[in-house]
């Protein structure tokens, strides 16, 4: 089981960016000591708060680590251009020393879409012909591609990402039909925070299942967000997260699309909330019983400061990844 972390580039407009960025490039340094595996960013537009891209942001992050891996939970890939969006993901992959991840997504807010011009039904055949053409051109294939977004026939890469065949390219879904989706496209499926023991098994069914229908192997990785806060009991877990969480799901409700969430709930069923013991219980048995390979951990929340996101990072590292099989790999 390897263990990620979340890194939320996203800050109060009215404080200077430069903290809110070192902040961020404290937490990667950190998490790379710590023995995590990989930080993961997050892509938004036309946010409330000042939200640093994650492109350029990925960059600035592979210059300040060395091992870490560096990736997109997730890229809003349908809203770019694919052409830019290969350019410029083989130049993360070399600039990182191949230690880049591609986690994309179709996005859940039509403001996006409308602000880029995709119409909103057109966001899933965009991310469906998006995946080849990224793997095709990073393979070193000549090709020619053609869309709303322009054309290039003949169309190459002169810059080839390090990685073999170019960054892994994971597909974020919640609802059946995009994690049957990202099962067609023979990728790995990028698991939401949201869903209990239950509700995941029955989706990873699904997925595994279409893998099948179209003859691909489920021998790969199964990478999970998810939402986390430890302590020395598990009272004072729940109540050093809890008002982080209310705040945090308040916010998110005054965006279109958003749902009300039963925070105690989902704090006890789909979250990492309790002692040492309780969160290393817990991902052990998302690893044996689901299949799970790696979780990434949001630790930093609306409300949160950043000494207390640096000390969940210190503890994760201290009392929990040593207890994994893997650890950081």
């Amino acid at each position: 089981m390897k263990v990620s972390v979340f890194l939320s580039a996203q800050f109060d407009p009215s404080a200077p960016a430069a903290e809110g960025l070192d902040g961020v490039l404290r937490q990667a340094a950190a998490a790379e000591e710590a023995g995590f595996h990989a930080v993961y960013l997050g892509h938004h537009y036309l946010a409330r708060s000042a939200f640093v891209q994650p492109v350029p942001l990925a960059g600035y992050l592979a210059g300040a680590t060395t091992r870490i891996r560096i990736g997109f939970g997730v890229l809003l890939a349908p809203l770019l251009n694919p052409v830019a969006l290969a350019e410029d993901l083989a130049s993360l992959d070399v600039l990182s020393g191949g230690r880049l991840t591609v986690g994309v997504g179709a996005g859940y807010r039509r403001r996006e879409t409308e602000a880029f011009g995709v119409a909103w039904e057109d966001r899933l055949r965009r991310l469906r012909e998006y995946v080849p053409i990224l793997r095709s051109l990073w393979r070193g294939e000549t090709i020619d591609i053609a869309g709303s977004w322009g054309e290039a026939p003949g169309a190459a890469l002169p810059l080839r990402p390090v990685q073999p065949g170019g960054p892994p390219i994971w597909i974020g879904a919640f609802a059946e039909p995009a994690v049957r989706r990202a099962a067609r496209l023979d990728a790995p499926w990028l698991i939401g925070p949201k869903g209990n023991d239950e509700e995941l098994a029955a989706m990873l069914a699904v997925y595994r299942g279409a893998l099948a229908e179209h003859g691909f192997s489920p021998d790969r990785e199964y990478p999970m967000a998810r939402e986390a806060f430890v302590a020395d009991t598990r009272a004072a877990a729940i109540a050093g997260v809890r008002p982080h969480m209310e705040r945090q799901y308040a916010g998110y409700r005054s965006w279109e699309d958003a749902q009300a969430l039963d925070i105690d709930r989902y704090m006890a069923e789909d979250c990492l909330v309790g002692t040492a013991d309780d969160v290393v219980a817990k991902l052990r048995r998302w690893e044996t019983g689901l299949g799970i390979t790696e979780v990434s951990l949001r630790l930093q929340f609306m409300g949160g400061g950043q000494e207390e996101t640096m000390e969940q990072i210190r503890r994760f590292g201290a009392e929990v990844i040593p207890r994994l099989d893997g650890g950081a790999r």
